[in-house]
């Protein structure tokens, strides 16, 4: 009987002695809770998976350009838009003599001349002058050479020519245009020849060469094209789109001119936001992660606690300086992309 009520551990447990049992009970607490160490960094422990768990979040860089991009093109785009049905209201009602909105006309020019100026600072880099948006690569300056056109290289037979491309000379890139080429395959040929300097060449609806070169690099290289037995040639920038500081509103024939301007206009850029819409559709679906496994999520908000509750200078430094410019509008559309 005694040994049945005796326990199996006499030292965890005195019997009869209160001062003992109560300091027995001390270091048992204070064994199994530790207190938190604000140096340590220590993490609550996960449970073990079949994977091992990645602290952070992966980035791609260049999918969250895209994504910037397209958000800034479908903003300016907007506002252009805006801008050209206010125009075309007002021309409308001009033209038809409803009202002679005059004064109303000239302010919403100069404010869409303002808003075109703009277009490479606001436009996210990837619509051109002709109001066209670029998804893939950044906006490009368009560009005809004079006198060199389908018409000349088909009737001149087989000649080679040697292109020259660039403020500091470039490589010397050649084509051969050989006799009964049509235009697809002049442009196509040309386009494979410049494409190591960065110039395509397509052709427009009348069938015509049009160059093109990345709009940040067009003023190291519109004066700086040769091709052999030219020498250097003069290109022909392609005029924007619509021109409003170039309007003459005095009278009926220049009111439906510019009405038709802003039209074409308008009619471009819902394509370029139908385009941008797009892109920025197709790049919010390449955000698309798995979802990440809850203990994962507890290791990497416990490690940043951890660190966060230091009194490491280092590791404070790097956790505000990465905070720096953080909004709430910010985290709201970071987190709109998940």
């Amino acid at each position: 009987m005694e040994a049945a009520l005796r326990p199996s551990n006499p030292a965890a447990t005195p019997v009869g002695n209160p001062a003992a049992a109560g300091a027995t009970a001390a270091a048992a607490r204070a064994t199994a809770v530790r207190p938190a160490d604000p140096d340590s960094r220590v993490v609550t422990p996960v449970a073990p998976s079949g994977a091992p768990l990645q602290r952070g979040i992966r980035w791609d860089t260049s999918l969250q350009g895209d994504v910037a991009r397209a958000q800034q093109a479908l903003d300016y785009l907007q506002r252009v838009a805006s801008q050209l049905e206010a125009l075309k209201a007002d021309l409308s009602a001009k033209i038809a003599g409803r009202r002679d909105p005059a004064r109303q006309i000239e302010a919403r020019a100069q404010q869409l001349s303002s808003a075109l100026a703009a277009r490479s600072k606001q436009g996210g880099g990837g619509i051109d002058a002709q109001l066209d948006f670029r998804s893939a690569e950044p906006a490009r300056t368009r560009f005809r050479i004079r006198g060199f056109d389908v018409a000349t290289l088909q009737d001149g037979g087989q000649q080679t020519y040697a292109f020259s491309v660039g403020s500091a000379g470039g490589p010397n890139l050649t084509a051969t245009i050989e006799p009964g080429m049509t235009p697809e395959e002049i442009a196509g040929r040309l386009n494979r020849t410049l494409m190591p300097v960065k110039v395509q060449v397509l052709l427009d609806s009348e069938q015509q060469l049009v160059f093109s070169a990345p709009e940040s690099e067009w003023v190291g290289i519109k004066d700086a094209i040769a091709i052999s037995g030219r020498g250097r040639v003069d290109t022909a920038e392609e005029p924007p789109v619509i021109a409003p500081e170039e309007w003459n509103i005095g009278n009926p024939d220049a009111l439906r001119e510019s009405l038709r301007e802003v039209m074409q206009a308008l009619a471009r850029v819902r394509r370029s936001q139908d385009a941008a819409s797009a892109a920025l559709s197709a790049a919010m679906a390449r955000t698309a992660q798995p979802a990440i496994p809850e203990a994962e999520l507890q290791a990497i908000t416990g490690d940043f606690a951890a660190t966060a509750a230091s009194h490491d200078y280092q590791s404070l430094l790097a956790i505000t300086s990465a905070l720096v410019g953080v909004s709430r509008d910010r985290v709201q559309a970071l987190l709109g992309l998940r």
